[in-house]
């Protein structure tokens, strides 16, 4: 018999923003009593919606059920970014990309992941304020953020990618202002409204008569035989289990010591008024990712939840899955400041929503999709891009499950695991300089 007590749930700070602009949800429907399933998915964000989406078209005889500890959307996969990005994208490379060889195949895995997302968007009528294939843009506002970007160039160059320069008038007709001095814009990612899209998403799974169960922390995960998880009030016996809960696999007792986890920050401006819009320019709704990867992602939005802006920087190694609320009021600070060098023009917009949120990472890079024991299996370890390699990794332990053969799947059962760290006080020191030092050296990017 294999029992894992789980006795610890990861805390996410502040509202996810995102799910904020959405209307109210209806009531959530927890697990009450005893329930039975072909397939259990623990954990409804990308990955876990990705999985259970494809489980439902292999096996369309099988009831699968999905547990999460929250309501969907507000967990990490409502507090991104929202961007959904093919082309290497590296928070800890430095300059984004690795091996030319390595890259492609990560660039078509990726891809593999917004096709199947591209696909549901579709088949479930989310439109393009949902899910739109916009390309990605990295923002340069220093010298040192157009080397980056001339190098990253080189590289997809390399990889026989298109990608193309914005001067600075490009930049400031598309965003209002004239703080960039360049940009690079790839044409292969998407731009999601990542609350609305996975809570879509969960509606069109239950149309599929796929249960999902909110409010449902797994607290305790059993085999005896089948696989049996137990919540506050109830639980599921299964014969077959996916674990897609990214950096909450340690919570279960699987790879300690092998999973770094960060925290990064976002703050979401009020509704901008019609005078405020008209001061600002540029067009009504685009995405900027930072030239250096530490930099500061920038979105502005329109439509649900009215005309806004989004920026995200700062990251925190946090080991414990949670982090006090204060540091999110110290990090308030650099963000008023990322916004203010960028929009002088409206020097009264106050933010309405301040949040952190949960990633998980390997020193290697390398995710972990793979069948854990028999009958279990994750989708965990989406390396700070979830909406991508999350959708990829749900699906690919789905097709793992049956026998699916690709060269995406081959190439994920290949890989190392992940690398182990430090003891943990030599991890937490060796971590939060490195973070600093790169913070430090992308300071005109922040």
């Amino acid at each position: 018999m294999r029992r894992v007590a789980v006795r610890k749930l990861p805390r996410d700070p502040g509202p996810a923003g995102w799910n904020c602009l959405l209307p109210e949800p209806g009531p959530a429907d927890p697990l009450e009593g005893n329930a039975t399933a072909d397939w259990l998915v623990i954990g409804a964000g990308f990955a876990g919606l990705a999985a259970a989406k494809r489980l439902s078209q292999l096996c369309p005889g099988d009831q699968v059920t999905i547990l999460d500890a929250v309501r969907v959307g507000e967990g990490p996969a409502g507090r991104n970014s929202g961007l959904m990005i093919d082309v290497p994208h590296s928070f800890m490379s430095g300059e984004y990309g690795g091996t030319v060889e390595a890259d492609i195949d990560e660039t078509e895995d990726n891809r593999k992941g917004i096709e199947f997302a591209a696909a549901m968007a579709t088949e479930y009528g989310l439109g393009n304020d949902v899910f739109v294939q916009s390309g990605k843009i990295n923002a340069a506002a220093s010298e040192r953020g157009e080397r980056h970007n001339r190098a990253y160039a080189r590289h997809l160059e390399e990889m026989s990618e298109p990608c193309r320069t914005l001067d600075a008038k490009e930049m400031q007709a598309l965003t209002g202002s004239r703080y960039y001095r360049s940009g690079l814009f790839a044409p292969g990612a998407a731009t999601i409204q990542p609350a609305a899209f996975v809570r879509g998403v969960a509606a069109g799974l239950r149309s599929d008569r796929v249960a999902i169960h909110e409010s449902s922390p797994v607290t305790e995960l059993v085999r005896e035989g089948d696989w049996i998880a137990t919540t506050p009030r109830g639980r599921v016996v299964a014969p077959r289990v996916i674990l897609a809960v990214n950096g909450h696999l340690n919570s279960f007792g699987f790879l300690p010591g092998r999973l770094v986890h960060l925290f990064t920050y976002a703050s979401m401006t009020r509704k901008l008024t019609p005078d405020e819009v008209s001061r600002l320019g540029g067009q009504r709704s685009w995405a900027l990712a930072p030239a250096d990867p530490m930099g500061t992602t920038v979105r502005r939005i329109s439509g649900v939840g009215g005309d806004r802006i989004v920026v995200r920087n700062r990251f925190t190694f946090e080991p414990s899955l949670e982090v006090d609320r204060r540091k999110i009021d110290r990090i308030a600070r650099d963000h008023d400041q990322a916004f203010a060098r960028r929009f002088p023009m409206l020097p009264d917009i106050s933010m309405e929503y301040r949040w952190g949120g949960r990633l998980c990472l390997s020193r290697n890079g390398v995710q972990v999709i793979r069948e854990l024991e028999d009958g279990l299996y994750c989708a965990c370890c989406q390396n700070g891009l979830g909406t991508a390699k999350g959708t990829l990794a749900g699906l690919l332990s789905a097709e793992m499950a049956n026998g699916v053969a690709s060269p995406s799947l081959r190439r994920a059962i290949e890989a190392a695991p992940p690398k182990r760290l430090p003891p943990g006080p030599f991890a937490r020191v060796g971590a939060t300089a490195y973070i600093r030092w790169s913070e430090h050296m992308a300071a005109a990017e922040l």
